[in-house]
């Protein structure tokens, strides 16, 4: 995924399905710069981490 298309999710008025290494997440920053992304696990929301944005991948409806 590129770094355009996270800011988009991040900014949609609605949940769009977005995984991580198989993993449902949900995404709170981008940094374009490094192409990372700060990410939860919606069955671990309290487990913050840092994840390169080529690893997110959205999932259909």
């Amino acid at each position: 995924m590129d770094s355009q298309r996270v800011k988009e999710i991040i900014n949609s008025p609605v949940m769009i399905n977005v995984t991580y290494r198989g993993i449902p997440v949900y995404i709170e920053e981008v940094d374009s710069g490094s192409q990372t992304a700060v990410v939860l696990p919606l069955d671990e929301m309290d487990h913050q981490q840092e994840v390169d944005i080529e690893g997110l991948v959205e999932e259909g409806p």
